[in-house]
């Protein structure tokens, strides 16, 4: 099978750190050219020079995803540099309430459903014209394993993460005719410090322990496999899917 992305562009969202960050410089072993973005330069800059250590060639940008001409101006820049874009990774997210999901303010779920979902939208608005006319693509969102089934005390972020599942689907359909795959990977609890509060908790991780085959908690390198495969022609026959990544957590009986 080939995983090799040689000549490929990627760019990707929410860069800066964790499973971003991981999956960039992924790319960039694999041999693409990668342009980075986070809403803040500094420290996507740090990611950008990481891949280019790696010897790949690679381009930061700040892009706040909530604004479609920031998106807009972060596929443009990628096109300047390399002349195409190849691969789209949806991995911008915010997660600011934890809680019933009822006493979600206005403000929490403006900004969660605007950062996981829309942001998704926006990305793919404005690489679809450019995969169209190169004759094909791919676009991988990021998404959990709380939008397959309710996470504790993350019900806003579950309904994000859930919405992202159906655009997959969604847009997998839609865009199949112009040979774009759209997938999502679903990664159970990561040590980033965007899950802290999760793993930090010993009552959860010792419930996650007990019902979990592998280890219970995974590192931003065990989403790698998934997004590489993905992301190259060894997928060329996959669209739609959800691939879970989380050590058998989502299948293991209670019983």
């Amino acid at each position: 099978m080939d995983f090799d992305l040689k000549g490929k562009v990627a760019i990707l969202t929410g860069a800066s750190k964790g499973i971003g960050r991981a999956i960039a410089l992924a790319y960039a072993k694999a041999g693409a050219h990668v342009a980075v973005s986070s809403r803040k330069m500094e420290v996507v800059a740090t990611v950008a020079e990481e891949i280019q250590e790696l010897g790949a060639d690679s381009l930061a940008v700040q892009a706040h995803v909530g604004y479609q001409d920031q998106v807009d101006n972060l596929v443009n820049q990628a096109l300047a540099k390399w002349g195409r874009v190849d691969i789209a990774v949806n991995n911008a997210a915010t997660s600011i309430h934890f809680g019933p999901l009822l006493t979600a303010d206005e403000g929490q779920l403006d900004k969660m459903f605007d950062t996981n979902l829309k942001s998704c939208i926006r990305v793919c608005k404005s690489v679809l014209p450019h995969m169209q006319e190169q004759g094909g693509g791919k676009i991988i969102n990021i998404s959990s394993v709380a939008g397959l089934r309710p996470g504790f005390n993350l019900g806003v972020y579950s309904i994000t993460k859930a919405g992202i599942n159906m655009l997959t689907q969604i847009l997998a359909k839609e865009l199949g005719q112009h040979n774009i795959q759209v997938n999502a990977i679903a990664p159970g609890i990561i040590k980033t410090q965007f899950s802290r509060m999760l793993w930090e908790s010993e009552i959860l991780m010792k419930e996650v322990e007990e019902r979990t085959p592998l280890k219970p908690i995974g590192s931003p390198e065990d989403v790698v496999g998934a997004a590489l495969y993905l992301a190259s022609p060894a997928s060329d026959w996959v669209t739609g899917t959800i691939l879970v990544v989380d050590g058998g957590a989502s299948v293991a009986s209670n019983f």
